[in-house]
């Protein structure tokens, strides 16, 4: 096996993306529902999120090859002001067993060796948890909500919420460093590209959340300098969903019971879902981290 840095190239893209559909079954690898096709925006995304980490972390993202030179793994990691986190790790099955993953896995922790926090969004396979849990992190089980939203049923935002820009980078990375130590820094950008962003910054404190409104209506990273603004920021997210689209919100743990609060207000279906991973710190809050931003 070799293992080498992944490269910012369509081609390890497109690997990367060809291992994870492999490991986690197309299209929820990339973000999808079962049985749903895979829409070409959403590989693009995909693809794009992939590059940007190749850029902005080369010494955390990291892929592995077999002998005869073809993908079996990847492991993609960053590094923020402090802040560790996987945003992706995936080993195909006929190479699982074999210490792919556990190689995979030590040197994108290596990555974040001099960092005092970690975080990382896992499924619910044993073995990934396993691993997770060796290496030090408190395992936090996590829910999702998905479904229709019914916005009758959900009632209007107690107060202004606006759409955002890449001006509220500054006042994002001050409310990423409350809640999570670290701020997103470049990952704004990238965000930025693919989904809507909606903020409120006024004399009761600061906050943002992405939604991708245009397709799936899926929560993707939302933080607040009070569980009162995250409330606001998340209804408006749901309520922006189109007349009858479905929304879904992962990676919530018992603190986030205020955004469960509201899911179930707009008649979301509650499950349990996977793990969310943290080493050094609390669970942040009010806080949903994305499955790749953290």
């Amino acid at each position: 096996m070799i293992l080498r840095p992944l490269r910012d190239t369509e081609e390890d893209a497109e690997a990367v993306g060809v291992v994870a559909a492999a490991a986690f079954g197309a299209p929820h690898a990339l973000g999808g529902a079962p049985g749903t096709p895979e829409p070409p925006e959403r590989i693009a995304r995909f693809r794009s999120i992939n590059r940007h980490l190749a850029r902005t972390d080369p010494g955390g993202c990291w892929l592995a090859l077999d002998d005869a030179g073809t993908p079996v793994g990847t492991a993609l990691s960053t590094r923020r002001e402090g802040t560790w986190g996987l945003a992706l790790f995936a080993v195909l099955p006929q190479a699982q067993g074999r210490g792919v993953g556990r190689e995979l896995l030590a040197a994108a922790l290596l990555h974040g060796r001099a960092c005092l926090r970690g975080i990382i969004c896992g499924s619910r396979d044993p073995r990934a948890a396993a691993a997770y849990r060796q290496a030090g992190f408190t395992l936090h089980p996590a829910m999702r909500l998905r479904g229709p939203v019914d916005k009758a049923r959900l009632a209007a935002p107690d107060g202004a919420v606006h759409e955002g820009s890449a001006k509220h980078r500054d006042m994002m990375d001050s409310v990423d460093r409350r809640t999570r130590g670290g701020a997103h820094g470049p990952d704004h950008e990238e965000l930025l590209r693919h989904y809507a962003l909606l903020v409120v910054d006024d004399l009761a404190g600061s906050g943002y959340v992405y939604v991708d409104a245009a397709n799936d209506g899926r929560v993707h990273l939302l933080a607040a300098t009070s569980r009162r603004l995250a409330k606001r920021l998340l209804t408006a997210a749901l309520l922006s969903a189109p007349e009858g689209a479905g929304a879904e919100v992962r990676n919530l743990t018992a603190e986030q019971e205020w955004a469960v609060d509201v899911g179930l207000a707009a008649g979301l279906e509650l499950t349990n879902a996977g793990y969310v991973c943290l080493r050094g710190m609390r669970p942040p809050n009010p806080y949903i981290p994305s499955g790749m931003f953290l």
